[in-house]
């Protein structure tokens, strides 16, 4: 049996003989134009970069493309202050060899995860909101997609699983808010609940998280709120024209600020506060990564280099037990 291959572990001069999935193949010229080819492979636990492939080489890599599962031979080398792996063999593996959610990131067994949404949505006072909930949880084939998407190509819970955790977070999040502030919180947890459905339709997960032509043309919040119309004027009643509106406003402004992807600001208090749950948890969860990825902290450095997760600030690793 293969050992298991934590890629952010390993250090110069590891062996490795494992299948990974390539996650990126950029070709690439030296100042004087010449062709090289870097891959970026990933099993779920992180990314290593290959060494390049010169010109001489380019026979072992023009057939291999992004989504390509293969089984890599080779040493782990250091190069500015990052672990490249210096391939020697490459071997192209059959799509059914390795099955593709293996070597992408996972938030682990999702059933906890249901729980707690079902949950929230079975204590839903107000019989309206409950039932336009229902229209998606109770389907099946929803839950079954629901339940592996990521809620990111990268970044905050890309990973499989990782919107269902994202949207448990956030109407956890948006409940506290909601009983803080006096909002109404049912309201406010069945806007979370629905918020990112667009994602649905935004994202694949059958190789390399990425997003559908869709996805890129109009975006997961547009998507959400088509997404949304329609399923209500599939079951008429279920909601009146008001409330169907002040939802749809809901998926329409979460992310705040036209510049960051909402067609609309928030103009209700629940908007408000879930545009901030939202925040929370994607903030949260870029910190945390962040702070357990041990490439963000080359030569035992206790602070991170500018991270793009992190708008570009660093992270800190700092503790105390605060004399406990």
């Amino acid at each position: 049996m293969v050992t298991a291959l934590n890629l952010p572990d390993l250090k110069p001069g590891d062996r490795v003989r494992h299948p990974l999935l390539v996650a990126e193949v950029a070709q690439r010229t030296t100042q004087h134009g010449d062709p090289f080819w870097v891959l970026t492979f990933t099993n779920g636990s992180g990314r290593i970069a290959s060494e390049p492939f010169w010109s001489e080489r380019r026979a072992e890599v023009e057939d291999v493309r992004r989504g390509s599962i293969v089984l890599v031979a080779g040493e782990v080398g250091w190069y500015r202050e990052a672990t490249q792996l210096r391939v020697t063999s490459l071997t192209a593996l059959p799509p059914d060899a390795v099955p593709v959610t293996s070597l992408l990131p996972s938030v682990g067994a999702v059933a906890p995860w249901w729980e707690r949404l079902d949950a929230m949505r079975h204590h839903l006072a107000k019989p309206r909101l409950r039932a336009v909930v229902d229209l998606y949880y109770d389907d099946p084939d929803l839950r079954h997609r629901y339940g592996a998407c990521p809620a990111a190509p990268a970044g905050h819970h890309a990973a499989i699983g990782g919107l269902l955790r994202h949207t448990v977070e956030v109407a956890e999040i948006a409940s506290a808010i909601a009983m803080s502030c006096g909002a109404d919180r049912d309201l406010v947890i069945a806007g979370a609940l629905l918020h990112d459905i667009g994602k649905l339709e935004a994202y694949t997960w059958d190789g390399p998280f990425d997003h559908t032509a869709r996805g890129r043309a109009l975006g997961h919040v547009v998507l959400g709120a088509l997404m949304l119309d329609r399923r209500l004027h599939e079951a008429p009643g279920v909601c009146t024209p008001l409330e169907r509106d002040l939802l749809l406003h809901l998926l329409l402004s979460h992310h705040g600020r036209q510049e960051f992807g909402s067609p609309v600001t928030p103009m209700t208090l629940e908007a408000e506060v879930l545009h901030w749950a939202d925040n929370a948890s994607a903030k949260t969860a870029s910190m945390a990564e962040a702070l357990q990825t041990a490439e963000h902290f080359s030569g035992g450095a206790t602070i991170s280099r500018r991270l793009w997760q992190l708008d570009q600030r660093r992270a800190w690793r700092a503790a105390s037990d605060w004399g406990s």
